[in-house]
């Protein structure tokens, strides 16, 4: 995991450093392997605080973006969002990989009425050539 911060219009201080690690550890039981995620803080031209976050690997690419009146709230405002952009994914994917190997029921009961069809004529042809 690379971390990469910048600042624009504003101080870059260790105590805004500890709390982007402490953010971004919260991202790494998401994945797994080589990512980077490229934090951006900067004050806006009204005096608020904004935070942008992309988290990029090998093949995925996550951002999100939030601006509030602290720099603090938009930092947990930020990883709040990349968790659950992270969640819906792996739930669609999850999700599709179930329904991949699953037979309809309708599949199931169309099969099954076409093969007793099937036996029933095979049977009435059986008593009739008897």
């Amino acid at each position: 995991m690379k971390i990469v911060s910048s600042f624009k219009h504003m101080e870059h201080t260790p105590s805004l450093d500890e709390k982007i690690e402490v953010k971004t550890q919260k991202l790494k039981k998401y994945f797994e392997g080589n990512f980077e995620v490229h934090w951006t803080c900067s004050v806006k031209e009204d005096g608020k605080h904004a935070a942008e976050v992309k988290v990029l690997g090998p093949s995925f690419e996550y951002h999100a973006a939030a601006v509030t009146e602290s720099l603090y709230k938009s930092l947990d405002q930020v990883i709040n969002k990349i968790e659950r952009q992270v969640n819906k994914k792996k739930d669609k994917w999850k999700n599709h990989i179930s329904r991949k190997h699953k037979k309809s029921v309708k599949e199931h009961l169309i099969a099954q009425a076409t093969w007793d069809e099937q036996y029933w004529e095979d049977r009435d042809e059986e008593d009739l050539a008897a």
